[in-house]
């Protein structure tokens, strides 16, 4: 396939969101095994989003109703952020399957709000939206996806 017709941007785009969605979910679980609650806690349980007023001491102080889940969201978000990388870079390497690939770069994106630190700090689930909708409407001339279609059934 010839270099001008690969979703470049979108490429771009998603790869970066991938990053951000990996870089949040590693903030995330990095700040459990500091033993606090990352951007859902405040500080001994006091104030945060998700704080739980000083009742968490079984955990550590302050963990209130996430308190050992936070971990295990940092660690969904690594994976939503490498799986978003990889739909990126499939997305590249083969564009006839753009919607495939726009769909899984769109879902793990979307994904990442529950386990990445709001989305790879909302730069990649707004990042990652952006490209998976790209991906999903891009036009792939049709005589290239047919031949696509039947490289890969006959091969």
């Amino acid at each position: 396939m010839a270099e001008s017709e690969r979703p470049t941007i979108t490429f771009i785009l998603s790869l970066i969101a991938g990053v951000f969605i990996l870089l949040g979910g590693g903030m995330m679980s990095i700040m459990r095994s500091f033993r606090y609650g990352g951007m859902m806690n405040g500080y001994w349980g006091y104030g945060g989003m998700m704080g739980g007023y000083g009742n968490g001491w079984a955990y550590g102080p302050g963990f209130g109703m996430m308190r050992g889940y936070v971990g295990m969201f940092g660690l969904a978000g690594i994976l939503f952020g490498i799986i978003v990388i990889v739909g990126a870079v499939m997305l590249y390497n083969n564009p006839t399957q753009n919607s495939k690939w726009g769909l899984v770069i769109l879902i793990f994106s979307v994904l990442s709000i529950f386990g990445s630190a709001m989305g790879g700090f909302g730069v990649g689930l707004i990042l990652g939206i952006i490209g998976g909708i790209l991906a999903l409407t891009s036009k792939i001339p049709h005589k290239k996806r047919i031949e696509s279609i039947v490289q890969s059934t006959y091969l």
